[in-house]
């Protein structure tokens, strides 16, 4: 058994003592002064230094580690405060408790027994011992000690387990990995850890030495460039270049021309101050240098020459567009009301001007002159009331384009800017998903730059350009801020006169700028920012629209960019509704430009190969030039069924028709819905469901029925569906199945249903009739309320179609339900339930 020692404890802050390794300690506390007194007082001078688990000034058992080492007192040194000794570790001793003895703490002790490696021959042993001598070698002269020291030192220790304590006790680590290394038993085990921080020091020291290389390097670089600096500028001295004006110079003549606001100028003075005092070498000039070039290139004062005759705006637009007759009227109304501000703020300044040269000469004729301080106290300015208005009437408007892709939301942007003499710009918005995209970033920030609305400015190079913010629909929201609410600062005309961008710093007048928006869905943008614009519809175009702008733009501008001539390349009328119908599914016309693009590439081969000198494309043609057609829109039923209802629906592509399919079967009387239908969708089929049960009797469907389950279905599963206006075509689908009387085949609804009975309006009227149209429909069901959307409908397709406008779902079961009619407010049914053209259920499907 171990033999148990009884000594006094040196408690040790921050410091681990291993055996065989001799180490100086300040001794100061009191408690650990009488402990070393009590260990010189034996013949062994022995104590049980032992590290503290936490920096504390009074010391109890709870603070103190288990395993220490015990050590020999050696030279001691005494002082006014306290005494300074070297202590000598012995061996590893394990305390078995403390108490406390006349103001000081004792332990009993008894020595750890080391677990030496069962062969000290191993291969894997010998290894592990050669190489921690090796990196202990290698540590020793990166850190800069001398070869022989390092040599002496090692090759004083042979043990395994004394030398893993050597480089413990050197080696640059925590507290708590020293303890670990104290406490690790195994010499196999000691020795593999103190390896790893050792090869860990190597680590840290050679990136040390890999930065200092560079940084010398760069410092090196940094006095280089320097010096040629100086002697460039001695060369260009000696042939009299860049002596008198060089490009700081430039600058400040640039910025001085530039008429600013006071807060600006303050700033800019400010920063050329500092730029001439750092000089050019420093890091920080490059930025002021780079704010400064910014503020010399943005248009303070610089404005272009607007000239706005109505006239000639309705030629330009009319020129650039075809249709759009609302959009233009709207553009023309605008560009009205600011014809007439100009004109009303030409005459005031006139007046104002005779006013002020009329009392002028009054006070000449009395003998006052108007440069005397009570003069110019006494005389107000004319116009100050004039100038309040001017304010006030330059504040037109924020237009918002609101439409499909591609109908012409943003060349009726630059048709604006050219009716009015004015500089175009544009920036995108989509996806932008930070504030600094708008207001920029402060200068603090390495890179940093101005927001996207500064750098448009300085892109127009006047301070009244058109400018267009693109797809701001399409703002997103991170943590970095909420792009969308730094625009309303920038598109409220009571506050944009004052735009202060982070980069800058300084206000700037974005009021003279005339902003438009474009947006494809108005939801998307937020009520604040919506409220500060006013929204102009782009509608889709009709079929034969699209063939105007085909004939008169797509057509011509394809042919030139392919290389193709009209006298050798003719698209028939037929070719081009072909195109627009079978390859096409767009309210707008990009896609139908980039299929007559490669309708002309595909022609163009052929004229390139010698294979044929001039081709007329007819509609045959199309399929053999554009391969197999890509969109199969729906087509107007061939028969009328029991359960099959056509509605309409609109997507920002256009609008169209769909059919809604409803069976009845055995089970519960329960509904079932299928079509990936929306939950607004799905609250209309079931209050048709709820409709039709509680008019059963007037309907004529028999109570059985509804003991049997009924299956709603919107066929194109695989397409999301939702929206209110399918409600009347999903109760005439209930009505007809549950009554067996078929749905006429040739007519299309739209209209949401209440459980009363009641159709309410709904949106997109004018693409939902168009759709039905193309798809062969002329028969047309709609909420009454809906009535004045009718005059959206060119006249060419009114004149096609015919309307019937409902108010209650009675009316429209008349006229969707075979045999079905409406009077005095009643629905009637007469005896006919199977007419000739309905297809018997027994055929299924017919195409």
């Amino acid at each position: 058994m171990t033999e148990r020692l009884t000594l006094p404890v040196l408690p040790l802050r921050e410091v681990v003592l291993f055996p065989g390794v001799t180490a100086p300690i300040g001794a100061g506390r009191p408690a650990t002064l009488r402990a070393i007194e009590a260990a010189l007082a034996t013949p062994d001078r022995l104590v049980f230094a032992v590290s503290q688990r936490q920096n504390v000034e009074s010391v109890n058992p709870e603070v103190l580690y288990t395993i220490g080492t015990i050590a020999k007192i050696g030279q001691l040194q005494r002082g006014l405060s306290g005494m300074q000794l070297l202590l000598h570790g012995e061996r590893r001793g394990i305390a078995i408790h403390y108490t406390d003895k006349e103001g000081y703490l004792q332990a009993v002790v008894r020595e750890a027994e080391e677990m030496l490696p069962l062969n000290a021959e191993d291969p894997a042993f010998v290894g592990l011992h050669r190489e921690a001598r090796a990196r202990a070698a290698e540590l020793g002269q990166k850190s800069g000690l001398p070869d022989e020291v390092v040599q002496q030192v090692l090759a004083g220790v042979n043990e395994a387990g004394r030398f893993a304590d050597l480089v413990a006790g050197y080696i640059d680590i925590t507290p708590a990995q020293r303890q670990g290394l104290l406490e690790t038993l195994s010499v196999e085990e000691r020795l593999r850890r103190a390896l790893v921080h050792v090869q860990r020091q190597i680590g840290v020291l050679d990136a040390q030495e890999d930065i200092k290389s560079q940084v010398q390097e760069e410092l090196g670089e940094r006095q280089r460039e320097m010096f040629l600096r100086e002697q460039l500028k001695t060369i260009q001295r000696e042939l009299g270049e860049g002596d008198e004006k060089d490009d700081l110079q430039e600058l400040r003549e640039k910025l001085e021309a530039l008429d600013l606001t006071p807060e600006a100028r303050k700033e800019v003075d400010r920063e050329m101050s500092r730029l001439t005092r750092i000089g050019r070498e420093s890091m920080e000039s490059q930025v002021i240098r780079t704010f400064l070039e910014n503020v010399a290139e943005l248009p303070w004062s610089v404005r272009s020459k607007e000239h706005l005759e109505l006239a000639e705006a309705q030629t330009i637009l009319d020129d650039d567009h075809y249709a759009l007759s609302d959009v233009k009227d709207r553009v023309l109304e605008f560009l009205a009301v600011r014809q007439l501000r100009m004109q009303q703020d030409a005459a005031d300044r006139a007046a104002a001007e005779e006013q002020a040269a009329e009392r002028k000469a009054e006070e000449v004729a009395q003998g006052e002159s108007t440069d005397t301080p009570q003069a110019t106290a006494t005389v107000p300015a004319p116009n100050a009331a004039v100038k309040g208005n001017d304010d006030d009437r330059a504040r037109g408007p924020i237009l918002l384009f609101v439409g499909p892709p591609g109908v012409g939301k943003t060349s009726v942007a630059k048709s604006i800017a050219r009716a009015m003499g004015r500089k175009y710009v544009r920036i995108s918005l989509g996806g932008a998903r930070d504030e600094a995209d708008i207001r920029g970033h402060r200068r603090t920030y390495v890179g940093a730059m101005p927001g996207r609305i500064i750098h448009g400015m300085k892109q127009a190079g006047t301070k009244n350009p058109v400018f267009l913010l693109d797809e701001v629909d399409k703002l997103g929201v991170s943590f970095q801020g909420d792009p969308a609410s730094a625009l309303l600062e920038v598109l409220d005309p009571a506050q944009n006169d004052s735009f202060v961008d982070h980069y800058l710093g300084v206000p700037f007048d974005l009021s003279e700028v005339l902003f438009i928006a474009t947006a494809n869905f108005i939801q998307n943008i937020p009520g604040p920012l919506l409220d500060r614009m006013e929204v102009v519809d782009f509608a889709g175009y009709t079929e034969r629209e699209k063939g105007e702008i085909a004939r008169k733009y797509l057509i011509p501008r394809q042919f030139t960019e392919n290389g193709v001539s009209p006298e050798r390349l003719e698209i028939s009328d037929g070719a081009l509704a072909e195109v627009i119908t079978s390859y096409t599914r767009e309210s707008g016309v990009r896609q139908l430009e980039r299929e007559i693009g490669r309708l002309a590439r595909k022609v163009a081969r052929k004229f390139a190969s010698g294979e044929t000198a001039r081709i007329i494309v007819d509609r045959e043609m199309v399929d053999d030039l554009l391969g197999r057609p890509k969109v199969h829109p729906e087509k107007m039923a061939r028969y009328d069924e029991i359960g099959v209802a056509t509605g309409m629906f609109y997507t920002p592509t256009g609008g169209d028709i769909m059919f809604v399919e409803a069976s009845t079967m055995r089970g519960k009387g329960e509904l079932v819905l299928t079509g990936q239908l929306g939950d607004v969708m799905k609250e209309s089929a079931r209050a048709a469901w709820t409709y039709a049960r509680s008019h059963a009797a007037g309907l004529q469907i028999a109570d059985e029925m509804f003991d049997r389950d009924i299956h709603i279905h919107v066929p194109a599963g695989a397409i999301p569906k939702d929206g209110p206006s399918a409600g009347v075509t999903m109760a005439s689908s209930v009505v007809s199945t549950l009554s067996g009387r078929p749905v006429r085949h040739d007519i299309a609804m739209t209209g949401e249903i209440t459980l009363r009975g009641r159709v309410l309006p709904i949106g997109g009227v004018k693409e939902k009739v168009l759709g039905a149209v193309r798809a062969g429909i002329t028969r047309i069901v709609l909420p009454k309320e809906n009535e004045p959307d009718l005059d959206d409908l060119p006249q060419e397709v009114r004149d096609k179609v015919e309307v019937h406008l409902v108010s209650e779902l009675g009316e429209v079961l008349a006229l969707t339900l075979r045999g079905a009619t409406f009077r005095e407010g009643r629905l009637l049914f007469g005896d006919e339930k199977n007419p000739r053209d309905v297809m018997p259920l027994s055929t299924g499907f017919r195409h």
